[in-house]
């Protein structure tokens, strides 16, 4: 063995025949897959304990032999060890990685053992994947397919079991087709520490359940559909919506709050049909919040705007933009920017800000309840992007009174409001009155109907965009779809105010941004949107150490003791 490898920390394995490095400790099925080698599994997942109860990942173990007598290693004539094979298989989940250790993944053994568990877990299982849920994203069809004997040899009658059963308010179990993996057991109880959920009966009659007087209503509970291997669980809201293989995964940033969980975000045909998940060890593992997975819905809400109107009259967008250009020629301004808004947006408004002779910038802070998981007590998915940008030097208050006297004092005759109601920020609708407003939202409010001048943007899921979390990551989200006709890209439109401000051109693509971005802001020197690593990358936020930021207690997950 060389002497990096003895250095590095790493064991060597042994998955048929193929040197695997890894660490001590390291599942069975993690190390195979290191090897490109997959071991067939049901109830295992790598964020939750070991429960070993699926019997699927069944292996061949061998351990280097040792003598009884002596306590030597024995050795072939050739030097290298004797592997002691054990008589019977072992379950890859509960199985860890040791100096020297063997496993075979393909032999005849562990095929015949996989065919008859494969063929146990199909005796009741109904054959319904046709009209099944869960089709196309199925462990069960796939490994029924990969390692099942291809026929059953089970002639009498299944057992019924209850369909649509109600379980929560957002989670509906087909219980005939549950093989009983108990992933959403440990996941409620370790991970949401909501302990709701357990096995009643026995043997083929073991049914899933409640407890007593209880109901799967935590706000983690779709993300037991999501670790759901076959179609047991289903999302009540995306239940036999649409087949998977139709959708379009596009990976996103949950912005409901600071911790910026990562999403794919599912579409086809200009419509958004569910929000998962997706795996960031560094931020949020494989979970995100119930919450988050609605927010899709505001992009075909009523109040949606579809057209720019200047004076309660729709006009075309490059008549309403000129005519803000003009508003904000005149008088004193003021900018009500958003904690939501991109590294990108907020960029482009603090330039627009610089080219209307430093306009004052107002951010709205949201505060609601953390959970100490995956929700913070900070519901701005971007305040320490506007730090960063330099578009505020001090942490947002809730309500806007300096803004509200200025207005009284008549201090500001304009505000240019981008993503934010100033009525629920706290200006009156008599202050509203006494200034001109023009407003850049996708949504209608009280700004956009007391606004000189709307401007229709786009909804978070219309646009590409950055964001910086409470960790001080830099994670980037990509669109997922196009916006209606008559909105456009708030960066377009913050990009053609700057330009018609300064009288030079201002960058709108990403891209451009970026070289901008890059040159001017310390922290983010050397940075691309496209160098955005997909689990983000996280930036130096020392300066601003001395802010009170909100305090925050956000779970890192760590796989539970077995």
């Amino acid at each position: 063995m060389s002497e990096t490898k003895q250095d590095d920390g790493l064991i060597s394995i042994f998955v048929n025949g193929t040197e695997v490095r890894c660490a001590p400790g390291t599942n069975m099925i993690d190390a195979a897959a290191m090897a490109g080698m997959e071991i067939p599994h049901y109830c295992y997942h790598p964020k939750l304990s070991v429960s070993g109860n699926c019997r699927m990942c069944l292996i061949e173990l061998g351990l280097p032999g040792r003598d009884r007598a002596t306590g030597k290693p024995l050795l072939h004539d050739d030097g290298s060890p004797i592997i002691s094979w054990f008589p019977g298989p072992a379950i890859g989940c509960g199985t860890k990685a040791a100096p020297g250790m063997h496993i075979k993944t393909q032999s005849d053994m562990i095929k015949q053992t996989r065919e008859g568990v494969m063929e146990f877990l199909l005796l009741n299982h109904p054959l319904d994947c046709p009209i099944c849920d869960q089709a196309g994203e199925c462990s069960l069809q796939e490994f029924s397919a990969n390692y099942g004997q291809g026929y059953s040899r089970f002639v009498e009658e299944k057992n019924v079991k209850p369909k649509r059963t109600v379980l929560g308010p957002r989670v509906t179990l087909d219980d005939e087709r549950c093989i009983l993996c108990s992933r959403c057991i440990r996941f409620c109880s370790e991970v949401a520490k909501d302990d709701v959920l357990g096995f009643i009966d026995r043997g083929s009659y073991t049914t899933l359940t409640c407890f007593p007087g209880r109901q799967l209503e935590n706000n983690y509970s779709l993300n037991t559909v999501d670790i759901c291997p076959v179609g047991a669980l289903t999302s009540t809201d995306f239940r036999f919506k649409l087949r998977v293989w139709f959708l379009k995964a596009t990976p996103r940033i949950d912005l409901e709050s600071s911790v910026g969980c990562n999403t794919e975000v599912w579409t086809r045909e200009g419509r958004i049909y569910r929000i998962t998940p997706r795996r960031n060890d560094e931020v949020n593992d494989t979970w995100m919040p119930d919450s988050g997975r609605i927010l899709y819905k505001a992009v075909e809400s009523e109040d949606r705007l579809n057209a720019c109107r200047i004076d309660g009259e729709e006009r075309p967008t490059d008549e309403a933009v000129a005519e803000a250009g003009r508003i904000l020629g005149e008088g004193s301004v003021a900018i009500v920017g958003s904690g939501g808004s991109s590294v990108e947006e907020q960029f482009l408004l603090r330039q627009l800000g610089d080219a209307i002779g430093g306009a004052p910038t107002h951010l709205v802070s949201r505060i609601g309840e953390g959970d100490g998981l995956l929700l913070s007590r900070d519901r701005n998915p971007n305040i320490r992007g506007a730090l960063i940008t330099g578009l505020i030097d001090e942490l947002p208050t809730e309500k806007l009174d300096r803004l509200g006297a200025a207005i009284d004092d008549g201090s500001v005759q304009t505000i240019l409001a981008v993503g934010e109601d100033l009525g629920v920020a706290g200006i009156t609708e008599d202050q509203l009155k006494k200034v001109r407003i023009i407003s850049i939202a996708s949504h209608e409010s009280a700004t956009s109907r007391a606004a000189a001048v709307v401007l229709a943007g786009l909804t978070v899921f219309e646009k590409s965009g950055s964001y910086i979390n409470q960790q001080f990551r830099l994670q980037k989200s990509l669109m997922a779809l196009p916006g209606p006709g008559g909105a456009v890209d708030d960066r377009v439109l913050l990009a053609t105010l700057v330009a018609r401000r300064t009288g030079e051109r201002a960058p709108a693509t990403i891209e451009a941004i970026w070289e901008a971005i890059g040159s001017t802001i310390t922290q983010l020197s050397g940075v691309s949107f496209e160098s955005i690593p997909e689990t983000g990358r996280l930036i130096d936020g020392t300066a601003f150490d001395n802010l009170p930021f909100i305090e925050e207690e956000t779970l890192h997950f760590q796989p539970a003791v077995p």
